[in-house]
């Protein structure tokens, strides 16, 4: 988003082309990268802008649905804006567990250190979740850790119940939601939020 912000003529050409589609399908648009409640805004007026400018040449355009993605902690942690100006939510688990951790993948150096199940990034997607469901807007996680069916039971038990994956993944991951019992895991995963270190979580995840 912050190069599209930084580009807004070429931005507006894509945003006028998805504005297009929506007359001809149902489109959501989702928003990466956001952090800050000025870059909300300014897309905002942006596609504000382009709809008007697709009126003005007579051109029909349906209701588009605008999310922001959760990928950067400063997004996990400043969520007022996101809940009281978009339509819903999206965690991106692989960059935002990337920066809580300030570490690169694709650095070898330093890739054994990225862990899904580190305490502060199962905090930040609780408290995305939760903040999401108290004003009843939709959340989905996508990234690896949404397609991880041993991870299934306890993104249930944060009170995730969209979940964005490979085809691929999908029967795996069924399966575990078919059995689960999610009055149970909420009460479960919320003392397993409590721990602080990440061994005694996978000790206590093998449980679920």
């Amino acid at each position: 988003i912050r190069f599209c912000l930084a580009e807004p003529q070429l931005f507006l050409v894509q945003l006028r082309a998805i504005l297009r589609a929506s007359h001809y399908g149902k489109v959501r648009l989702l928003i990466p990268m956001l952090a800050h409640a000025q870059e909300i805004e300014q897309t905002l007026s942006l596609i504000e802008l382009a709809r008007l400018q697709l009126a003005d040449s007579r051109q029909k355009v349906s209701r588009v649905e605008i999310g922001g993605m959760i990928e950067i902690p400063a997004a996990a942690l400043s969520l007022g804006p996101f809940l009281r100006k978009l339509d819903f939510l999206s965690i991106g688990t692989n960059d935002l567990i990337q920066y809580t951790l300030a570490i690169d993948r694709t650095d070898d150096a330093v890739a054994h250190l990225y862990d899904p199940l580190h305490p502060a990034v199962l905090k930040l997607m609780a408290q995305t979740i939760q903040s999401a469901q108290r004003v009843l807007m939709p959340v989905a996680v996508c990234g690896e850790m949404a397609g991880d069916p041993r991870l299934t039971k306890l993104l249930l038990g944060m009170g995730l119940r969209q979940f964005s994956m490979h085809p691929a993944q999908l029967l795996e991951v069924k399966q575990q939601v078919m059995m689960a019992d999610t009055v149970q895991l909420g009460l479960r995963v919320a003392k397993l939020l409590k721990l602080d270190e990440a061994d005694k979580i996978a000790e206590q995840l093998e449980k679920l």
